[in-house]
């Protein structure tokens, strides 16, 4: 059994085989008959189904969207522990107004910046998606975001 050249879908090639085997029965002809036997495909030809190869350059975008979300969301968590912590550090000092304003200041930027974070995240992944020329999902995180925008302005007069 050969196995068949891999097909590229997107990013990943994918090995396809056929495993099923048909013999077909002979048929005796009356005079000679002269054909060339069936070449085999050479095992660098992969066939590439239309429209949705990825080059390397393509690939290299996607990776580099990921690794934007990824730093996003680490320093939006780092950034909302350090301003936890540093709210839990003034808790030590002395009891004044001030000291509570910047305990609460700091508490809800803390709480901003961890909802703020995936949010912002929708937007570098909607960015990265219309870059790559994904656009029915670049449209969805827009409309995702419409959906939040309009909940928060609801909000706002209610």
């Amino acid at each position: 059994m050969t196995s068949a050249p891999p097909v590229v879908t997107g990013a990943i090639p994918v090995n396809v085989q056929n495993t099923v085997q048909v013999e077909l029965p002979r048929v005796a002809h009356s005079g000679p008959r002269e054909t060339a036997p069936p070449q085999p495909q050479s095992a660098s030809a992969a066939p590439v189904i239309p429209g949705r190869a990825s080059t390397s350059a393509q690939v290299a975008r996607a990776e580099a969207g990921e690794q934007w979300i990824s730093r996003l969301l680490r320093g939006g968590a780092m950034c909302s522990g350090g301003l936890f912590l540093a709210s839990l550090a003034l808790e030590s000092l002395p009891q004044s107004e001030t000291v509570h304003v910047a305990i609460d200041v700091l508490r809800k930027g803390a709480a901003s910046a961890l909802l703020v974070t995936p949010v912002v995240r929708l937007v570098v992944a909607g960015t990265t998606l219309g870059i790559r020329g994904e656009w029915k999902y670049a449209l969805y995180a827009a409309g995702v975001l419409g959906l939040l925008a309009l909940a928060v302005g609801a909000g706002l007069h209610a």
